[in-house]
């Protein structure tokens, strides 16, 4: 059964293809839930901007990478904008590399 911390570590690998840098540590990860023993899991994210043109690449690559994970049968990547991205939710790794 994968661990949230897995999950999220897992997610490390998936890009944002315009920023270069990955969806955790731009903060687009608001949440991960792990159900039926591991064999489901859900994912609330984001975006930087609700009209961004990879929306669905972006997700399809996070639910992907989970659905790689041994045990997992389901995944449901949810997109939300509440509350808004804002560059404060980057980790400080993800901003230095950015400029910030």
């Amino acid at each position: 059964m994968p661990t949230k911390e897995e999950i999220m570590e897992a997610l490390k690998e998936v890009i944002d293809p315009e920023i270069g840098l990955n969806v955790v540590e731009l903060g687009l990860i608001y949440g991960v839930e792990v159900e039926d023993e591991g064999k489901k899991v859900k994912v609330d994210m984001t975006l930087t901007v609700p009209g961004c043109p990879l929306a669905q690449l972006i997700t399809e690559y996070v639910g992907r990478r989970i659905h790689q994970m041994e045990g997992v049968e389901h995944v449901d990547v949810k997109l939300t904008f509440d509350p808004p991205w804002s560059p404060e939710m980057m980790s400080a790794e993800a901003r230095q590399a950015l400029g910030l």
